[in-house]
């Protein structure tokens, strides 16, 4: 069932504890997707929610979160759904998550497509969580479990359940690629039997790999520490983990960023196609890093959204 809680992001906030009851999806619920709320391992983590915003201008709002204990989902429904649900994730070095860019205007880019969007809170690894390293593909897993263990009493299709991830949630998404299967933490309940495969992925100016010459170094530092081991890079440099059971994936970059080398989204598309997996890039000369949809404007690379919904229309996702 739903119940009350505080949530500073959304003015309304449901938390849904239980899978058994259902419950209409509305837009601006928060959907905590842990049935204990604090995420497992995160108990003793002395991490303190906190939203900053970072813009100076009023019209323009820039926030950044820290301090998740409680990964959640925050839904936005379209008017006319049409079954297709993605999990977006934004991204921050796995620092910091960074809300509005890559977040709120991904729901009004997909809602009029029909698709249902939750913009997703992870975990961020450096924060004093149990094998924080391994929090945000926990978080991921369990945040596409939750949906499809839903989807019936949400009207969405289980088979349509897609992944968005920017940035270091682009390693995330990548992860969750390759590694959906992987065993990350102990099931909590009926929810975890099911797959964390996401039927779909976009990725965007995507951190991938760990290794030194092309990683993001603050992400790297922040996931996997600042001296890991060659085991751990390989462990954790989705490019090195590919399988050929990954979904069908969109990936989208600027040759000009100047933050997480292209060779990061290039690599990583062209070792899904040589796996057998449908991977369809797109590289712009201009756009820097962390051009979402409102930071693309007046440059080629705004066109991305209309080439990712001829994608997911190819697909089968969206009409």
């Amino acid at each position: 069932m739903f119940q009350k809680c505080w949530a500073p992001v959304v003015m309304s906030c449901l938390a849904l504890t239980s899978v058994a009851h259902a419950e209409p999806l509305k837009t601006r619920n928060v959907l905590e997707i842990w049935p204990a709320g604090v995420a497992p391992g995160s108990e003793n983590s002395p991490a303190k929610l906190t939203i900053t915003e970072r813009s100076k201008v009023a019209f323009w709002p820039d926030r950044a979160i820290t301090g998740i204990t409680r990964p959640n989902l925050t839904a936005f429904v379209p008017d006319k759904p049409n079954g297709t649900a993605v999990i977006v994730a934004p991204g921050g070095a796995y620092a910091r998550i960074v809300l509005d860019k890559e977040a709120g205007e991904m729901a009004r880019w997909l809602n009029p497509y029909g698709v249902t969007v939750f913009l997703m809170q992870y975990r961020l690894p450096a924060e004093g969580h149990a094998n924080g390293k391994d929090a945000p593909l926990q978080d991921a897993q369990r945040a596409v479990r939750f949906v499809r263990a839903h989807a019936k009493e949400w009207n969405l299709n289980p088979a349509r359940i897609g992944f968005l991830g920017a940035s270091a949630a682009g390693h995330m998404g990548a992860s969750l690629d390759v590694q959906f299967a992987k065993k990350v933490y102990e099931p909590v309940d009926a929810a975890d039997a099911l797959s964390a495969r996401p039927d779909f992925s976009l990725l965007l100016y995507p951190v991938v790999s760990m290794e030194a010459a092309t990683t993001h170094l603050e992400s790297r530092t922040n996931l996997i520490g600042k001296d890991p081991s060659p085991e751990l890079i390989k462990a954790y440099s989705p490019d090195q983990n590919i399988t050929k059971d990954a979904p069908p994936t969109f990936v989208v970059l600027a040759e000009d960023d100047p933050a997480v080398p292209p060779a990061n989204g290039i690599g990583f598309c062209n070792g899904l196609n040589k796996a057998g997996v449908s991977c369809e890039l797109h590289t712009y000369k201009e756009g820097g890093h962390g051009f979402g949809i409102r930071d693309a404007r007046q440059l080629p690379v705004s066109a991305w959204p209309n080439l990712a919904a001829d994608w997911l229309k190819a697909k089968g996702f969206i009409q």
